[in-house]
């Protein structure tokens, strides 16, 4: 059986994602904020490849690099909560089904302790 990152079509379905999904958290009044004065082409390749792995494509993102990458955010509970169902709501609207969007965001909770600071509520 193939990955979910080959049955939606490899980087260029994940980029598709991803752009929508940085439209949907810069908007939002919960997470855009963390946004401001960053390189967003750079982060939305970073986070094209985070998402391409979460979907069982090839990675290059440790959850090492994850807890390095993030450990000077205050990133609180809600927030990465709001990112979760911002990023599902992005592959919903891109037609992946609800089992998928399912495993991808499984992934991405097993590495909630690697972006969240200790602490941080």
């Amino acid at each position: 059986m193939s990955s979910t990152f080959q049955k939606y079509g490899g980087f260029g379905a994940v980029s598709r994602v991803v752009l929508t999904f940085y439209e949907m958290i810069l908007d939002s009044d919960i997470v855009g904020h963390h946004f401001d004065n960053i390189d967003m082409a750079r982060l939305m390749d970073h986070q094209t490849k985070f998402v391409s792995a979460l979907m069982g494509g090839p990675s290059a993102m440790t959850d090492d690099r994850l807890a390095h990458v993030h450990h000077a955010i205050d990133i609180s509970v809600a927030e990465f909560d709001e990112v979760v169902r911002l990023l599902s709501e992005a592959m919903r609207e891109h037609g992946m089904d609800d089992r998928d969007i399912r495993e991808v965001t499984r992934e991405f909770e097993a590495r909630r302790g690697f972006i969240l600071r200790p602490g941080v509520q």
